[in-house]
């Protein structure tokens, strides 16, 4: 019987054994493939032409970002700032080309003057859906451009959302607009970056007048204005609305940016076009979420292309990008914690000589804004 228990005891024993070796050759086995796949992946990442290209398309799209540094571990710091440096120097090259005035903004301006043609009416606002491989949102259309008007917030020392602006003047629409200073990504949305001019006015100006200054806005007559000028030049050209952001991406007709590589990255967007008949083009693209990823700027490049822009430039975009229309945010900002508080937006009215849009900046010392301080 001891015998019996004994053999019985050596056989559990020796199965336990295999069992157990067997364990740590299957664990084993998978560790080495895994650590196989992982050096074979780093090395496509890292080593080759199309791991570099994704690698540097994640980078400019962390270099979007509020964690701008983050990019240093795909690229390298040296790489990183380089990387900057060249968006900087395309986009200021961008802004400078000369605008050959191809969109036609007067009713009747192609027609002989023995000719009668009859107006066509078109619907102030149009929205429609757009989308990519990795990417949705909205296009609007606006037919006449002098119905938008540059807002900023109703109080000092604190951004206001898009939606409560719009909300606030009884606007039809409103689009988030121009940069502002962000310490930390965790301003207040009060100061804005550049210049803002509303109603033909100047209501903020960091550049001074000779200062030069990259924008996107509207003269008296409806056409968009964008690349780089002085802010006396903007006064002098009768520019009506504008904020500061860049770059200005199509000029007379033809995309700047070249390919995917140079669309700086993939994020939320915010961009204004405008066709030869004069009609405004935004398009709001959501982004960092899992129903769309974001848009290169060359992919909206593309979309507006299509819809025959003639001129294009970036706005604000990120978790800044918002699109409210008839008092309802309808597109989805990518912010965890909502719409952001804002200095300026893109409103649209029926009326906007009645706007009630006042200087919320007039009488202050803009040197002494804290933009940190909520």
């Amino acid at each position: 019987m001891a015998v019996q228990q004994t053999t019985a005891q050596t056989t559990l024993q020796a199965r336990v054994k295999r069992k157990r070796s067997t364990g740590i050759r299957f664990l084993s086995y998978t560790v080495l493939t895994i650590t196989i796949l992982a050096i074979l992946g780093l090395s496509w990442f890292f080593l080759t032409a199309s791991g570099s290209s994704l690698r540097f398309m994640m980078a400019d799209t962390i270099i979007t970002t509020q964690h701008r540094d983050w990019a240093k571990y795909l690229i390298g710091t040296s790489e990183l700032q380089k990387r900057v440096a060249a968006y900087t120097k395309s986009f200021d090259e961008m802004g400078t080309e000369k605008d050959l005035g191809l969109v036609d903004v007067g009713p009747l301006a192609s027609h002989t003057p023995t000719e009668v043609v009859a107006p066509v009416k078109k619907d102030l606002v149009t929205i429609e859906n757009i989308s990519g491989p990795n990417f949705k949102g909205k296009l609007v259309t606006i037919s006449d451009p002098t119905k938008l008007r540059i807002a900023v917030p109703e109080k000092a020392g604190k951004g206001e959302k898009v939606s409560s602006m719009v909300k606030r003047t009884g606007a039809i629409l409103g689009v988030n607009g121009g940069g502002f200073i962000d310490p930390n990504w965790e301003g207040n949305g009060f100061q804005p970056e550049g210049v803002v001019i509303s109603g033909g006015k100047i209501f903020y100006n960091d550049k001074g007048m000779n200062g030069t200054v990259q924008i996107v806005g509207i003269d008296k007559q409806g056409r968009m204005i964008s690349g780089k000028y002085k802010v006396s030049e903007l006064l002098e050209m009768g520019v009506q609305e504008a904020v500061s952001f860049s770059p200005r991406f199509i000029v007379n007709g033809v995309g700047q940016v070249k390919s995917q590589a140079d669309g700086w990255g993939i994020a939320p967007r915010t961009c204004m076009a405008q066709t030869k008949d004069g009609a405004i083009l935004f398009a709001i693209i959501d982004g960092r979420q899992t129903h769309s990823i974001g848009a290169t700027l060359y992919d909206v490049q593309e979309i507006f292309l299509a819809h025959g822009a003639i001129t294009a430039a970036n706005l604000d975009g990120g978790a800044s990008t918002v699109l409210v229309h008839n008092n309802a945010i309808i597109n989805k900002p990518s912010s965890e914690y909502g719409e952001r508080y804002l200095p300026t937006a893109w409103l649209l009215f029926d009326h906007p000589e009645t706007a009630d849009i006042k200087n919320v900046w007039e009488g202050l010392d803009i040197s002494k804004i804290d933009p940190s301080k909520w």
